[in-house]
């Protein structure tokens, strides 16, 4: 790729940058000539988006990415600035890294600087506080001193102080310089290899993300389920970020306010692997898990892109109600002789099984659930969050609240035994009004050194603090959960 390198010198001809200020007026930059009031005060080189030979981009789902931005540039000797135009705004600078990779022992950076003050109309006009300023005025040119700029321009015509003009353009003779166009960076380099260097910029950005979507598209007889993943990237790092090698990074990263520079480069050198296909290739990498897309895109500011990650068809499915038991189950007020209405939750599983289709770590995100109709058309039946979920293990979405089946409780018997001895009954109705029998699981919370001393179901142990029932419950019909427990605390 040729490579466009900018050097400050005496300018022959007169420039000029235009500028649209808050209120609409023309702001008219001019830079004198050799022969003129001002010329460059530095001599520097510029690299910009032209001159990149490659780009790679890390995105982890913190809001983070990890930028790896190779440009083909040329250089000069010794000690000189160089500014490296186009990165993104929310640059993190603590994090960046240069280096040659042409020949990287015979080109040190001395000092390294971010320069974020951009220019736009009102920042121009402060850094002219204090020096005279051209501006149209009343149909003539007239010149005048900036002398405050709090509020609205402040000015001294002859031996006036004027404010509130109705301006129509100004007119500055050269751009300050700490007023940048686009965020750059600059270093001080030294340079004691050639001109023609293949040089390697890294960093993280803030304000870039990414996180996985779902659909799981539920057959009409909710046996089997077909799954699509996606990734969706969200862009706002101030960046865009073209034709670039596209890794994403599954996992809780632990971020410090402070970066080290030793796992800056170890994720540097994570990004060198190659995707052999046009789909996401998967991989472990440390204690996380890394997505590598076998093509590249172009990622634009301010965008949301989604890629397909996975497919999945035929997975086997289960559909299960449950019902659960109050958080503060013993000391709930009861309804004052009426049984509580609790919700019967709906629930569908599934194993992240190679058998099924799937069988590679499936990243956090949301999982939306469609079912078919009689028609054949899939209709939104709910949606729910996963966890970062590792190959063969289960999934479990819950995606709302039966309609059709209807749970209600009440305590039916309270009796202290002795100071620290007490039974409890309750009493668990489920009526269904659907067109076949179902079945729902109970799960009930018990505190303290607690037995069943009667049920009339059949009930397990589920930990050291739940119980369990599996309650059938005909067409139409109606089935009642009585159990009593004695508890010591």
């Amino acid at each position: 790729m040729p490579s466009r390198v900018t050097k400050i010198v005496s300018i022959a001809a007169l420039a000029a940058t235009v500028l649209i200020s808050p209120g609409g007026k023309l702001i008219e930059v001019r830079a004198a000539d050799s022969r003129g009031e001002s010329q460059s005060k530095a001599e520097y080189s510029a690299t910009t988006q032209k001159d990149q030979s490659d780009l790679s981009v890390t995105v982890y789902n913190s809001n983070i990415a990890l930028v790896r931005d190779v440009r083909q540039i040329r250089l000069q000797p010794g000690v000189f600035p160089l500014r490296f135009e186009d990165v993104a705004a929310s640059i993190m600078p603590a994090t960046v890294h240069f280096r040659s990779l042409t020949d990287p022992s015979k080109l040190n950076v001395i000092e390294q600087n971010y320069e974020y003050d951009l220019l736009d109309p009102q920042k121009l006009l402060n850094k002219y506080v204090g020096k005279e300023v051209s501006f149209e005025w009343q149909g003539m040119q007239t010149k005048a001193l900036l002398l405050s700029d709090n509020g609205g321009p402040v000015w001294k015509i002859g031996n006036q102080i004027v404010t509130g003009l109705s301006v129509g353009s100004y007119r500055f003779p050269e751009l300050p310089d700490n007023l940048y166009s686009r965020p750059t960076l600059v270093w001080t380099l030294d340079n004691r290899g050639g001109d023609a260097q293949k040089v390697e910029a890294s960093y993280l950005a803030n304000s870039m993300n990414w996180n996985a979507d779902y659909v799981l598209t539920v057959a009409r007889d909710e046996k089997t389920a077909d799954l699509d993943g996606w990734v969706t990237l969200v862009n706002n790092s101030g960046a865009a970020y073209h034709d670039a090698k596209l890794q994403l990074v599954a996992g809780d990263v632990h971020r410090t306010p402070e970066v080290m520079r030793e796992e800056r480069d170890m994720v540097a050198k994570s990004m060198a692997m190659n995707a052999g296909s046009m789909q996401f290739a998967q991989e472990n990498f440390s204690e996380y898990h890394l997505y590598t897309l076998g093509r590249r895109t172009s990622i634009q500011n301010n965008e949301s892109k989604q890629i397909s990650l996975l497919t999945g068809t035929n997975i086997r499915v289960e559909k299960y109600l449950q019902v659960e038991g109050q958080q503060y189950y013993y000391r709930n007020p009861q309804g004052i002789g009426n049984a509580i209405p609790q919700p019967v939750k709906v629930f569908y599983r599934f194993k992240n099984e190679q058998q099924a289709g799937l069988g590679m770590p499936l990243p956090a995100g949301t999982v939306r659930v469609y079912q078919a109709d009689s028609q054949g058309g899939a209709q939104f039946a709910g949606e729910d969050n996963i966890a970062h979920t590792p190959k063969d293990e289960n999934l479990r979405i819950y995606v709302g609240n039966a309609f059709d089946v209807v749970c209600e409780r009440k305590a039916t018997d309270y009796k202290k035994i002795a100071y620290d001895l007490y039974e409890m009954e309750y009493q668990i109705t489920l009526r269904n009004h659907k067109n076949g029998p179902v079945t729902v699981e109970v799960r009930e919370p018990i505190g303290g050194d607690w037995q069943v001393v009667n049920s009339n179901y059949k009930w397990t142990k589920l930990d050291v603090s739940t119980i369990g029932f599996q309650i059938p419950v005909a067409k139409d019909g109606t089935a009642t959960l009585d159990y009593r427990v004695r508890v010591k605390w």
